[in-house]
């Protein structure tokens, strides 16, 4: 039964809807993971012992029992490691085993390697480990008492913010605390290897970032890069949560298979996958604000604290980012930001969709929110006369100039294609006549900026191979996730070659075909590897226009692609034909494109620079309601109009501003990240952490696409969608803590947290 889509995408179409590469296969079941990957016929299987201490010292650790445990074939601790004993992305502080001190409970202490999975985990429980427990430090409260830290604090500043906060005629100081969240992603860590001639290892990883797997696998084996290759077709889902983590997985089987020279295959446990893995950066905002009767404000002092865990992992430039967009589209002429990076004895946090400027652009919300209620008026009053304008009213805080805002007029025409000021009064009507029940209604804008920080993996390469018979072969550094970047690319190819997608097959993300390449993260996928994918389309079609000029004597400016055709002045071949002409003309067929992002530079010293290429724009109105008696919440309705640019593909680019809604709506309401008093997560399988579901999405949920372009030159004129959306689910949260401030009136708005649980809404119903 064959399961191809009956209307295939024609012709090089672009900033056209057009399906995922790989939808019909996850639909039927035949897309192919790391998992279903055929196994040899002696693989192991292997599991990894894992600390039951937050923090603490290692007197001895005795493995004879799991090295007896039926079907183990090795065991293998840190004396066992012939390279460096180092998975961190830069720092050199995730050690791959423990040595001599734990430092969160879950940490890797040895890997055991059987037959079967199932024996493997039970071997690896039979491990024996004397402790002494050293004190833990859990919480930011606890490590900000301590001046437990990364690095030393950061600071960001514009204006003079002190002398405007004692100026103004209002004033007003609170704390907002953010919970963590789990990427739950539906595909967990995996890894599998097996070792090839002369000491040579080839990987098979679910990472956003094959190359840094590469380079630490070859540094934990004491090897070359070039003799490591790491290849992933497919994950089931990333979120940052395999940018950085999947490298402790795949070194566990890399180092394993060296010492049995037997292919070996990891596939982490659900629960222990959540345990060992890092999250959201949990955080504490306190802010200090002044501002005028009309809601403009004068001043702001924010301090953003944030959980780091037990290493520096990405935590550096996640708080930045943090920073970064602490303005989001509002201009803070006088403002101080100072950024906390806690060290605390829990796994370290990492990447998730945002990196930092979810948490970041909320503190900026929230305090749009409590000066509204301050001044007595609408939050969507307040938002609008906060805006970035024009002349110096467009300077960010970290001194980048705001060249292409479109957030107010984003907002005006959301505000009106949503109804939201009839809706607004309803509201207010619906409040009056009910007790218990009670709603409120948000309209919260987003600007994000698009580049990593980071500048040097602000660069991608490519690799396309046309065949004799007219066929292409793709290859890129960027990894799939599910987002579609493949088919975008793709889309890219075939409208430069003016041929069928279907001509084109997308190859599987391999480090001996593309080499250091940058992380598929920070939104940056489809504008980096798009634009190398472009350039070397661009040397392959100039190679085949020249051959064309010279074999049928006509200048290049005559010659043309369309619909699979060549149009050379008054004749017409066909593009395999002018393929295969080529190639007996030796004509090299294959070629590389290499892109790196123009314009960005920032200085962090002194936090001030132009970190981003570009902003992406969006808003969103949420309306929900809230049960006074219970707790129980619902979203009701939702409108997003959001900014990508020139779209490449509007139906892919749609799906993406859904799930990162839906996505950030989950870590705002209902995932909650539980650890208890020892540094144990309590939540750490679907039965107690709960992600939203198709029953969480609002009945009336529209999404709309801004029609514009990129004023900057990005591949065709797209802006990057992967992030962005999700930040447009702080419309949820604002709406709720409207819909609470009905139910319990005070002067002062309710300092609901997030997540915005049942028990959180009913405490503040309750308290105020």
């Amino acid at each position: 039964m064959s399961h191809e889509p009956e209307n295939r995408p024609i012709h090089g179409d672009i900033h056209q809807g057009q399906r995922h590469d790989s939808a019909h296969k996850h639909v039927a079941g035949t897309a192919r993971y790391i998992d279903d990957l055929p196994e040899r016929a002696d693989i192991l299987h292997l599991c990894l012992g894992q600390s039951d201490r937050a923090h603490a010292r290692i007197i001895s650790m005795d493995l004879s029992a799991v090295q007896a445990a039926p079907g183990v074939v090795a065991v293998a601790t840190a004396k066992d490691i012939p390279g460096k004993n180092d998975v961190s992305p830069f720092a050199g502080d995730d050690p791959l085993f423990a040595e001599d001190i734990v430092s969160f409970h879950g940490q890797s202490l040895f890997a055991v390697a059987a037959e079967t999975r199932d024996q493997a985990r039970r071997a690896a429980r039979l491990a024996k480990i004397e402790y002494e427990e050293r004190p833990a430090i859990l919480t930011i409260d606890q490590a900000m008492d301590a001046k437990s830290y990364i690095e030393t604090p950061q600071k960001m500043a514009q204006g003079d913010a002190e002398a405007a906060l004692t100026s103004a005629p209002l004033r007003a100081q609170g704390r907002l605390r953010l919970g963590g969240q789990d990427h739950f992603y539906l595909e967990g860590q995996i890894a599998m290897a097996e070792m090839r001639e002369d000491g040579d290892v080839h990987v098979w990883s679910s990472t956003q970032n094959p190359t840094e797997v590469q380079h630490l696998v070859a540094h934990v084996l004491d090897q070359p890069f070039n003799s490591v290759s790491v290849e992933l077709r497919r994950m089931g889902g990333g979120f940052g949560g395999k940018e950085t983590h999947p490298s402790l997985f795949a070194a566990a089987v890399a180092l394993m298979a060296r010492i049995t020279g037997r292919a070996v295959k990891c596939r982490v446990d659900r629960d222990d996958d959540m345990i060992m893995t890092g999250k959201r950066h949990d955080f504490r905002i306190d802010y200090d604000v002044s501002f005028d009767d009309k809601g403009q404000l004068c001043g702001l002092k924010l301090s953003l604290a944030a959980r780091c865990g037990y290493s520096v992992d990405l935590s550096p430039a996640i708080n930045d980012r943090a920073m970064f967009h602490a303005d989001n589209c509002y201009f803070l002429e006088n403002v101080e930001i100072i950024s906390f990076r806690c060290r605390t004895n829990t796994v370290s946090n990492t990447a998730f969709r945002g990196f930092g400027g979810p948490q970041g652009m909320i503190a900026i919300e929230r305090i749009m929110d409590v000066v509204a209620h301050k001044t007595g008026r609408d939050p969507l009053d307040v938002r609008k006369i906060n805006l970035y304008g024009k002349d110096r009213r467009n300077i960010t805080p970290y001194g980048m100039t705001v060249a292409d805002n479109i957030a107010p007029d984003i907002m005006a025409a959301l505000e009106k294609t949503s109804n939201y000021q009839a809706r607004r009064v309803e509201i207010e009507k619906f409040n009056a006549a009910h007790k218990y029940l009670k709603k409120g209604l948000a309209l919260t804008p987003v600007k994000f900026g698009i580049s990593f920080t980071l500048l040097h993996l602000n660069q991608a390469g490519a690799l396309i191979h046309i065949y004799a018979d007219g066929s292409v072969h793709l290859n890129h550094g960027g990894t799939e996730m599910g987002q579609g970047l493949f088919t975008k690319v793709a889309q890219v190819v075939a409208n430069e070659f003016q041929i069928d997608i279907d001509r084109i097959k997308i190859l599987p993300t391999n480090t001996d075909k593309v080499p250091n390449t940058s992380p598929t993260a920070a939104s940056s996928g489809s504008d980096l590897n798009g634009m190398a994918a472009l350039r070397a389309a661009e040397t392959l079609k100039t190679r085949l226009i020249d051959f064309a000029a010279e074999k049928y004597d006509c200048a290049p400016e005559n010659i043309s692609f369309r619909n699979n055709q060549v149009f050379l002045e008054n004749r017409c071949i066909s593009f395999n034909q002018l393929v295969k002409e080529a190639y007996m003309g030796r004509i090299s067929l294959s070629a590389t494109g290499y892109y790196r992002t123009p314009k960005i530079h920032y200085d962090r010293k002194i936090h001030k620079g132009r970190p981003f290429y570009y902003f992406a724009y969006g808003a969103a109105v949420a309306e929900v309601i809230i049960d006074t008696l219970t707790g129980e919440n619902k979203i009701l309705r939702v409108d997003i109009l959001h900014d990508a640019g020139k779209s490449l593909n509007p139906a892919l680019d749609k799906g993406q501003i859904e799930g990162g809604f839906i996505q950030g709506a989950g870590w705002l309401t209902t995932e909650e990240l539980v650890f208890d008093d020892k540094g144990s997560l309590r939540t750490h399988a679907p039965s107690t952490y709960k992600i939203p579901t198709s029953a969480d999405r609002p009945a009336h949920f529209t999404i709309d696409l801004w029609d514009g372009e990129n004023r900057e030159m990005t591949i065709k004129r797209s802006k990057a969608v992967g992030e962005p959306p999700f930040m447009l689910a702080n419309a949820v949260h604002s709406a709720l803590t409207q819909a609470v401030a009905s139910a319990a009136p005070s002067d002062n708005l309710p300092d609901l947290n997030a997540p915005a649980t049942p028990e959180e809404i009913l405490t503040r119903c309750t308290t105020g």
